[in-house]
């Protein structure tokens, strides 16, 4: 069969098997479980997963397999590091930031308030410093961690009530993810950490003012356009919020380095995959969304600086306590600002001409 042939009928996990095959013919079979936070339901994020768990049986033939498990199945969704941690399972595919309890952290492979868009996330992870020292980080935790998905920027939720100012968050009951709690908290908001299948209800009946989910795509699920008018972007909380792998540390010394570089490969390519499918999804999601009568309006601009300055101040108090962020924090920020400036020149001017422009 020739090179184009192969290609076309293999794709780029099929070439890698390709040349992966004779090493692995030889291996014993091995079983893994995978515990996702996520429900079938998100056929974006669970759908990662699954996509992951594929390339790894083609890239195989089929002697290496991983099956999937939607959250609650193994484990609560919140459960799955401590579930990989003590070996309950071998993997899990999770918001690394749900578990900045335990150490904030984490936040910083998932995303925090005005942090890292997604290409800037997946550039300092994989060619920056960031893959390097948050290894060291999750070393403590038995996990070997690895880059699988982005949502790229999300929206900012949806309100029951307009947001004009500021001053108009003070008292909001706001189901918000996480981390952002911290910044929104010191605006006056009451974070509220309610899940998925429970924020249609609450806001129908008032119990919160407010909820961010993730993006048109997904929130268009949820039907909560239905109960909550006002749809406000960007969701600055979550400028690229990084998915991960954990992967059991005495689960992945036991693999073959050939098992080792195909589940390197696979996850990559879930990576990637996950964001596709958002940036496919999410357009014809809005127009749905607008033709229904959301009214798609822009966080205001006081507001967000007003978050930003909070921002900046929790980021200073967690790096005099936290050594372990700050000497993550450091880095990604020296990055961060050397990616911002970049992006002036390149996709910020790129971007803002041609969103002007009718296409």
């Amino acid at each position: 069969m020739d090179r184009r042939s192969i290609l076309k009928n293999a794709g780029i996990a099929g070439v890698l098997a390709a040349g992966i095959a004779p090493a692995v013919q030889a291996q014993a079979t091995i079983r893994w479980r995978l515990a996702s936070s996520f429900p079938k339901s998100l056929d974006t994020l669970y759908g990662g997963s699954e996509a992951f768990a594929k390339k790894v049986k083609e890239m195989t033939g089929g002697k290496f397999e991983i099956s999937t498990h939607a959250a609650g199945e193994l484990m609560p969704a919140f459960g799955v590091l401590d579930g990989v941690q003590n070996g309950t399972v071998e993997c899990a595919h999770t918001a690394p930031y749900y578990f900045f309890g335990k150490d904030e952290t984490f936040a910083l492979d998932c995303a925090i308030p005005f942090g890292l868009n997604s290409r800037q996330m997946t550039a300092w992870m994989y060619e920056g410093n960031g893959l390097k020292l948050l290894r060291e980080h999750y070393a403590k935790f038995n996990i070997m961690n690895f880059p699988m998905g982005n949502t790229g920027t999300q929206m900012g939720g949806w309100f029951r009530k307009e947001i004009k100012s500021s001053a108009d968050l003070k008292g909001l009951k706001f189901r918000v993810g996480g981390f952002a709690g911290k910044v929104l908290e010191r605006m006056g908001v009451v974070p509220q950490n309610i899940p998925a299948g429970e924020i249609y209800q609450s806001l129908e009946k008032g119990t919160i003012d407010a909820a961010e989910w993730i993006s048109p795509h997904d929130d268009l699920k949820l039907g909560l356009n239905k109960v909550a008018p006002y749809y406000y972007y960007p969701g600055w909380w979550e400028g690229g919020p990084q998915l991960s792998l954990f992967v059991n540390q005495k689960a992945y010394d036991a693999l073959p380095a050939e098992y080792k570089a195909i589940l390197d490969a696979a996850s990559a390519y879930a990576h990637i995959e996950i964001q596709a499918r958002y940036d496919i999804y999410n357009p014809p999601a809005l127009k749905q969304l607008a033709a229904q009568k959301t009214k798609v309006l822009p966080f205001p601009k006081e507001m967000m600086d007003v978050a930003f300055k909070h921002a900046q101040d929790v980021y200073s108090e967690l790096s005099a306590k936290n050594a372990n962020w700050k000497k993550v924090y450091d880095d990604y920020a020296k990055y961060r600002a050397d990616a911002n400036w970049w992006f002036r020149f390149g996709e910020a001017r790129f971007d803002s001409f041609m969103q002007s422009q009718k296409l």
